[in-house]
């Protein structure tokens, strides 16, 4: 019992979207209906503004934290945490309360990430953010991030189940990015710091 209530809060926990919030609270739109579509940090930046976007990803790393911590306390399990954290990443990227069409799950990840495995975490994040740098593609860094977070994990001989975890987390984030990829591999992806018309409704 314990443990389904901690997986059904993290997915909870995980489907409050603070990017959608912030769009109708700051401008009265569906931030989901300009720039990428997407609810997540990268096109609240372009939309909103920075200060908008830190906030919310504070906000979404926070959430994935917080169901890790919070199926720690329910059931004192070391496995159920890393359940939750997948939880809360899916009720990110299909939030129940929003139509289930959220984010990329890559802030929610780095929460996650945070409870589970920091180490590794501090590592891919450092390769993602040196990628973003170099590049001004947020999508570049986000899916290296990603693709690492196992191959870390199997380097530091760290229990198949975190692996399976870690190879969990990359799958989805990869497959959420295959937009980005499609564009990135036309030369047609927006690099950070690009702006969003909020006259212009982009594609749904």
């Amino acid at each position: 019992m314990k443990t389904a209530a901690a997986l059904l809060a993290a997915y909870l926990i995980g489907s409050i979207s603070f990017g959608y919030l912030a769009g109708k609270l700051l401008k009265g739109i569906d931030i989901r209906k300009y720039g990428s579509g997407n609810a997540g940090t990268t096109n609240i930046q372009r939309t909103l503004g920075t200060l908008p976007a830190l906030i919310v990803l504070f906000l979404d790393i926070s959430k994935g934290w917080l169901a890790v911590w919070l199926a720690g306390v329910l059931t004192g399990s070391e496995t159920v945490p890393l359940a939750a954290g997948l939880a809360a990443i899916m009720g990110h990227n299909w939030p129940l309360f929003f139509k289930f069409r959220g984010g990329r799950g890559i802030a929610t990840s780095i929460g996650v990430m945070l409870g589970v495995a920091p180490l590794v975490l501090l590592i891919a994040g450092g390769i993602g953010v040196t990628l973003i740098a170099i590049t001004r593609y947020v999508s570049l860094g986000s899916i290296t991030g990603a693709f690492t977070i196992p191959i870390l994990m199997i380097l530091f001989h760290l229990p198949p189940l975190q692996i399976a975890f870690g190879t969990g987390i990359a799958v989805m984030a990869i497959w959420r990015h295959r937009e980005n990829i499609s564009r990135l591999l036309q030369g047609t992806e927006n690099k950070l710091g690009s702006k969003v018309n909020l006259g212009n409704e982009a594609k749904k």
